[in-house]
């Protein structure tokens, strides 16, 4: 069984021993704090005007960046969260499995159409804080597996999500507001992003979900 940086993550959930990377998934994705704990983040998130997006690139977060274990972070995402994983040769690429989409209560069974999503856009990041950050810190946010930043979109509900924020889009399976609400504010609180007006406002609508 090939160590995997997901193992730490999976040990600190309660998960006492990993199984082999041909069956299941290995944990899920590290759950969101709870609605009182989001409300409270909520209510402490600065509200600000967006920065520019001069100098802009996905590539500033140095996104799917080499793992402890040799395999990328997109690579330890797809074995972290897939149902019925099945590892190429190199042990870390899935050949085959299945990965379900919470934004579109949909199932990928097509490993290339298994996208990952960063629950807070990279540029939406870039544009509340982001763009301030050293090299280091911006990597830390495009390869996060300790929080629940980094989940299994289909590629369609990724592509219409795009890098917009909650006032501008939500996700089209609104039994999952609430915990897209949960998982955003954490991201945006533990990074200390700020949000717009708008924004605040719509997060407060996805925990009304809850």
């Amino acid at each position: 069984m090939r160590r995997r940086a997901v193992t730490l993550v999976a040990t600190l959930i309660g998960i006492a021993s990993l199984i082999g990377p041909s069956t299941q998934a290995l944990a899920d994705p590290p759950p969101p704090p709870s609605e009182s704990t989001a409300r409270t983040e909520l209510a402490a998130l600065t509200v600000g005007t967006p920065h520019s997006m001069d100098g802009y690139s996905r590539d500033a977060f140095d996104v799917w960046a080499d793992q402890p274990d040799g395999c990328t972070t997109r690579q330890d995402v797809l074995a972290r969260d897939g149902d019925d994983v099945v590892e190429g040769s190199d042990g870390c690429q899935p050949t085959s499995g299945s990965w379900y989409s919470a934004y579109d209560d949909t199932t990928v069974t097509v490993v290339a159409q298994a996208t990952i999503d960063h629950v807070v856009p990279l540029a939406d990041a870039w544009r509340t804080g982001a763009d301030q950050w050293t090299a280091a810190q911006r990597k830390a946010f495009g390869n996060d597996l300790t929080d629940a930043q980094l989940i299994i979109a289909s590629s369609s509900s990724n592509s219409s999500k795009g890098d917009k924020d909650p006032s501008e889009w939500k996700p089209p399976n609104t039994a999952y507001w609430c915990t897209y609400g949960e998982e955003y504010v954490s991201v945006k609180y533990k990074f200390k992003l700020f949000v717009t007006s708008d924004e605040k406002a719509a997060l407060g609508d996805l925990l009304d979900a809850c």
